[in-house]
């Protein structure tokens, strides 16, 4: 298989060259090339057309989040993975509502970096478990109820990110077994299979199983709108 392109942009050159050689270690990535701000990301990205980014936020100039659109319009197909040490959920929101196709944690251990960036290339959206309960808690304090049938999303002032089905009669959730529900909620919580595993004490293969069978239930997409949804729903 063609290794994936990757474009990492930092604006601290230690811990950019320090990513890169440990993601060159890997045979499904090929570093195409780096920058340190939004600027010299632009120019990159035209002439090496990565498949994904890695995108800090805090760079000198523009921030990550505002140069996101930029960055699609240049390469369009591109997807983008925050990498950030910010744990605010006002510059989560933002990235998502900006287009970004993740938001991870600088304190991801590399092996869970390396699958995030695989999912993300096979569609998926990805955020650190640490913030996954400010993005529960944030759609559960902006967004207002939403009559039956009708899509609800998470919202900051008028602009919407990740649309999720959500419906007040719970017709959702009655599809979703006992332990699918338990589930549920402990993705809500920012929990990985590994933890879910753990606290239920099953299989972590079986975890996967269950949380296929949610996303398939609920006609969802991703872990996120998941946790969006249990949050509509009240079960976090």
């Amino acid at each position: 298989m063609k290794p994936i392109g990757l474009l990492v942009v930092d604006d601290h050159t230690l811990f950019r060259r320090g990513l890169i050689a440990l993601l060159s270690q890997d045979e499904r990535f090929h570093v195409a090339g780096e920058a340190g701000d939004i600027g010299e990301a632009l120019r990159c990205v035209e002439r090496a057309r990565p498949d994904l980014i890695l995108l800090d936020n805090h760079l000198p100039g523009v921030l990550g989040v505002d140069g996101i659109a930029s960055l699609k319009d240049a390469a369009p197909g591109t997807r983008i993975l925050m990498l950030t040490v910010s744990e605010n959920e006002d510059d989560l929101a933002a990235a998502l509502q900006a287009g970004a196709d993740g938001y991870l944690l600088k304190t991801v251990e590399l092996d869970h970096l390396s699958e995030f960036i695989v999912k993300v290339l096979a569609g998926e959206s990805v955020v650190s478990p640490e913030m996954m309960t400010k993005l529960v808690t944030a759609f559960r304090a902006k967004s207002p109820p939403v009559p039956s049938g009708e899509t609800a999303a998470l919202q900051t002032d008028d602009s919407a990110v990740e649309p999720v089905p959500l419906t007040q009669d719970r017709s959702g959730v009655a599809l979703l077994s006992a332990r699918e529900r338990e589930v549920l909620a402990l993705i809500a919580h920012g929990d990985s299979n590994k933890v879910i595993a753990r606290q239920l004490d099953i299989a972590e293969t079986t975890v996967k199983i269950h949380v296929q069978h949610i996303l398939r239930k609920l006609q969802l997409s991703s872990r996120v709108q998941a946790a969006v949804y249990a949050a509509g729903q009240a079960l976090c």
